[in-house]
């Protein structure tokens, strides 16, 4: 489901009835600024106007595209959000986190094949965005995918191996497999850096690990 700029107005700026302005440099810039002091001041919903003036004057905007995607991620609304990156997506689809803001929301949603093309689109572009692969581990986990989703997560703690998550979920990925001596050593890695993860996964699969 595409939007054209005629969508995005009528999507934006509701009824109105007259096109407002174009939108120029200089007040694209103010506007921005604009809602960057709302966001600093934690006033999201002033900002989140401001972002639907700028995207109703600028419909092809991908910074308030993704800026409102965003705000409707984040208020529990991610239905209202995947739009928002849709039309982000098609405007700069050379951008990884164009495809990694939409496979997420997908992920969310349910839309587990669209979110893994994505995520895989994301990491075709930028073979080192950690946060992707993590993302593509957890869609192949929902997947039932428990080899692929274990390449994935590896691939994530290797850019950040002191994140606790992926070696959480990995451990979760041994026990579906009846890995449990896998399980352990994950565990028990965990233990030397996050020690409450640890504990949450020995409580989780029953396994008393010892360092």
């Amino acid at each position: 489901m595409s939007m054209n700029s005629t969508d995005t107005a009528k999507f934006t700026s509701g009824n109105n009835m007259s096109a407002p302005p174009a939108l120029s440099k200089l007040d694209g810039f103010l506007l921005r600024w604009r809602a960057k002091g709302f966001l600093f001041f934690g006033m999201r919903t002033q900002a989140a106007d401001v972002f639907r003036e700028i995207l109703a004057r600028s419909p092809e905007d991908v910074h308030a595209l993704n800026s409102l995607g965003y705000d409707a991620l984040t208020t529990g609304h991610p239905a209202q959000a995947l739009p928002y990156f849709e039309k982000a997506l098609a405007l700069a689809p050379e951008k990884s986190n164009s495809h990694f803001n939409f496979a997420y929301t997908c992920e969310i949603l349910g839309r587990l094949e669209e979110a893994e093309q994505e995520f895989r689109a994301a990491i075709a572009i930028e073979e080192k965005m950690d946060r992707a692969w993590y993302g593509l581990g957890l869609v192949l986990i929902r997947q039932k995918r428990f080899d692929e989703a274990l390449v994935a997560l590896k691939r994530n703690t290797v850019l950040q191996p002191m994140s606790p998550f992926a070696w959480y979920q990995m451990a979760r990925v041994h026990m579906l497999l009846e890995q449990p001596e896998e399980a352990r050593r994950l565990i028990r890695h965990l233990k030397g850096f996050e020690p409450k993860v640890a504990a949450q996964l020995e409580r989780e699969t029953g396994l008393q690990v010892s360092i």
